[in-house]
């Protein structure tokens, strides 16, 4: 029952579809014109579309290949960076170095500019100035000259040759400087230094004149130191009267006779009797002691030891007065001499030209 009504209403789909095919040779000519033409547009179209494709393709390409070439250009240009950044920083080192080198020269420039200038003002200065300098150098090596020797001397020839110059220039602006050199000079020249030298030569002559000297146990010695301060004997008072009657032979005889009868007794007095116990043998070593008190004597004063020299004098002289004889010439003169060093060894300070420098410091710093 199905089935049948399919089937008539099959056949007129059929026919309905075989109709319009069988009737479309049949349609207008201007339709088919129309679709003609809309082929060709499409076809026309399709063409520009094809040919827009290409065009556009063909510029994605050259597009590409203008990124490549700018990005090859780019790279190369980073490289070219790279390697003139590193030139840069040796060029920058290098410029470093030169600076620092140009500015030690400069340095070094403006160091002896410095020193050319004040050569310049040194050699510039006026003739008083140099004097002044001159006079304040000369005094300070007298100064240690002094020190040194324990003698006022070069002191006081500095001075004397500072006032001589400084009167030959006769300048107002010196003579403040002449009147402090005078009053230096005068209290230099009125110190009264000790003279070493001097001393020392008296001391070598004291030490000459020991083993010469008569000890108070010698008395042949003493005797021998005696005789020529001597007077020539007179003839005896006793028996004048018959010995004018003799012949003058005898009458010498007579009186050398006396004169040695005479000198079997002798009466001396002695403050120190043990001065006359002294052996021969002990003798040499006396000598010795007084040659060593007076050598010590001598290395304390070029020394400046001043109280060690006095203490080594005293010694010296109280070996004389006790052990060697008084009255004799040599020993009176060895006596007297080291008196003479012992009063003048002292100590005396040399007066410092303080005037003098204070007065060349003054006028120097109202140049």
């Amino acid at each position: 029952m199905s089935d049948s009504p399919a089937t008539p209403s099959a056949e007129p789909a059929v026919a309905a579809v075989a109709v319009p095919v069988a009737a479309a040779p049949m349609a207008a000519p201007g339709q088919g014109r129309w679709i003609a033409a809309g082929a060709a547009l499409l076809a026309a179209l399709a063409a520009a579309a094809l040919v827009l494709a290409w065009n556009t393709q063909q510029r994605v390409k050259s597009l590409e290949a203008e990124l490549v070439r700018r990005q090859q250009d780019s790279g190369n240009q980073a490289a070219e960076a790279r390697v003139l950044a590193k030139q840069a920083e040796g060029t920058s080192r290098e410029i470093a170095a030169k600076q620092a080198l140009l500015e030690a020269r400069v340095a070094e420039t403006s160091l002896q500019r410095t020193q050319i200038e004040e050569l310049i003002q040194s050699l510039a200065r006026s003739r008083d100035e140099n004097v002044l300098a001159d006079i304040d150098a000369a005094l300070r090596v007298a100064l240690q000259q002094t020190a040194i020797t324990g003698s006022a001397e070069p002191l006081v020839l500095t001075l004397k040759q500072a006032d001589e110059r400084l009167a030959r220039f006769n300048q107002p602006r010196l003579e403040r400087v002449r009147r402090a050199v005078a009053q230096d000079l005068d209290r230099a020249r009125t110190a009264g230094v000790t003279d070493i030298t001097v001393l020392t030569i008296r001391l070598d002559e004291a030490i000459r004149l020991v083993d010469d000297l008569p000890l108070q146990s010698s008395p042949e010695r003493r005797a021998a130191a005696e005789a020529p301060a001597a007077t020539p004997p007179a003839a005896p008072a006793s028996g004048a009267s018959w010995s004018l009657a003799l012949p003058a032979q005898w009458r010498d005889f007579g009186a050398v006779l006396w004169r040695e009868v005479k000198g079997l007794v002798r009466v001396t007095r002695i403050e120190h009797p043990e001065a006359m116990l002294v052996a021969p043998e002990q003798a040499w070593f006396l000598r010795e002691n007084l040659k060593l008190r007076l050598l010590n004597a001598r290395l304390a004063l070029l020394s400046r030891q001043f109280d060690t020299a006095q203490s080594d004098l005293r010694d010296a002289q109280a070996a004389l007065d006790r052990y060697f004889e008084r009255g004799a010439r040599r020993v009176v003169l060895a006596s007297e001499t080291v008196r003479q060093v012992a009063a003048q060894a002292r100590l005396v300070a040399v007066p410092r030209p303080d005037a003098t420098l204070a007065a060349i410091a003054t006028v120097a710093a109202g140049r």
